[in-house]
């Protein structure tokens, strides 16, 4: 009688290298070198095809694993984000992130050297930065926004007087008139513009928060959220709590890619401007990456806190799930 010998699926011999395992390999082998078909061995056949059936689904596990790696990768080679506000706590957090991401930035500063000292040397490739101050318009000249897909603005003040008032940083300079002069100067092919800002803001002739506002900052946070949903760009809003953790203004890199949000990982999102809480800067900088890739997110308003417990990282399903919740509930 004569016997066949089964061959390994054409996919496995093709891939086999990348990540199925050299035990189901000498599995497999077992059958092929050892293993004689027959019409009379159909239980032999039936042990023979649910072993190839295992290692096929593994090697698409692996082939499907090995395309959602592609595609981030050339979701980040294909991004040029814009971080407006980089040397600021929340701003310095973000610019880590996309550097750990390997996500090409771009950096508007005041001063160009700040970046040199908080996040070293980098490829110009990596991490470009630009002289430029959102609050005159004249210093937004175009080539600033040439090829830039995404922005995440993250600028801010204090909400009362203190010595980062000087040189007019006040509240309706940086959150009003920068965050429209900003908006103004983008080019309208930028796919997403993700704008921090506070919880609050549609309620500040309201205790607690008219205390809060009484010099104007939540109220021009406010006039800069409208500017922007007005624009007709793409925009994510995070409003976030009261900030804690840092700010890490005066740390380089690896201290910023060190940084954890202690024991309250876990995060709260929320719409409607409802919550009332405490946001950790390294968790509303983590929100503002995620949202950037997340159609959930786009034309979304988001309030973040920072509570106990775990929290979702940089996990990007955990945040979209996060997202999703808020605007269901």
């Amino acid at each position: 009688m004569a016997s066949a010998t089964p061959t390994l699926p054409f996919a496995f011999a093709q891939r086999h290298h990348h990540g199925v395992s050299q035990r189901r390999v000498l599995f497999f082998a077992k059958f092929r070198n050892g293993v004689s078909l027959s019409s009379s061995s159909a239980s032999k056949r039936r042990v023979l095809a649910k072993t190839q059936n295992v290692v096929n689904e593994e090697v698409i596990e692996t082939q499907s694993s090995e395309l959602k790696n592609d595609i981030q990768r050339t979701r980040s080679s294909s991004k040029l984000v814009l971080v407006v506000g980089g040397s600021g706590g929340v701003g310095q957090l973000v610019v880590a992130s996309l550097l750990q991401q390997n996500v090409k930035s771009r950096l508007i500063l005041r001063n160009p050297e700040k970046a040199t000292e908080l996040f070293g040397e980098q490829d110009k490739e990596k991490l470009q930065v630009f002289k430029g101050d959102t609050r005159r318009q004249e210093d937004l000249d175009p080539s600033i926004f040439e090829g830039v897909t995404h922005v995440i603005c993250c600028t801010g003040t204090t909400a009362f007087p203190s010595r980062r008032w000087d040189d007019d940083n006040t509240p309706e300079r940086v959150d009003w008139v920068g965050v429209k002069n900003l908006v103004s100067a983008l080019p309208s092919s930028v796919k997403r513009v993700v704008l921090v800002s506070s919880i609050g803001v549609t309620k500040f002739n309201e205790l607690p928060w008219s205390i809060m506002n009484l010099f104007g900052v939540l109220k021009y946070k406010k006039m800069g959220e409208d500017f922007l949903r007005s624009s007709g760009l793409p925009f994510t809003i995070i409003r976030a709590g009261r900030l804690t953790d840092g700010p890490y203004t005066s740390y380089d890199l690896n201290t910023l890619l060190k940084a954890t949000a202690g024991q309250r990982r876990a995060v709260l999102v929320g719409q409607g401007d409802k919550l009332v809480g405490e946001a950790s800067r390294i968790v509303v900088a983590e929100a503002c990456v995620q949202a950037l890739d997340l159609d959930v997110t786009e034309n979304q308003i988001y309030e973040v806190n920072s509570v106990e417990g775990e929290g979702p990282g940089n996990e990007a399903k955990k945040w979209q799930e996060l997202f999703e919740a808020a605007q269901s509930s």
